[in-house]
């Protein structure tokens, strides 16, 4: 597949793209929840430390995030969503 029929297909307006993004972020944060749990957990409490102190959690819970959250998930959503207009256009 060509670059341009590629980018065409891709092609979303930007109120779809914000609407697409929103939705991968919520997707990411239940998907990671019990992350977000560790990493709260770990920084109740706490102010400058929790820089150092919650370090390995919050790694923990950017590499999942970043699993969920990613250009890719977001270009495989625009092509969903492209197609789900296509087929509704057809009916």
């Amino acid at each position: 597949m060509g670059y341009i029929q590629e980018a065409r297909e891709n092609h979303v307006k930007k109120k779809v793209e914000e609407a697409l993004r929103s939705k991968m972020k919520q997707k990411a944060l239940k998907e990671c929840d019990k992350y977000c749990a560790k990493y709260a957990e770990c920084a109740t409490g706490r102010t400058f430390s929790v820089v150092w102190r919650c370090r390995k959690q919050a790694r923990e819970l950017n590499e999942c995030l970043h699993r969920y959250t990613n250009d890719s998930v977001l270009e495989e959503m625009k092509r969903s969503y492209v197609l789900e207009q296509e087929k509704q256009e057809q009916k």
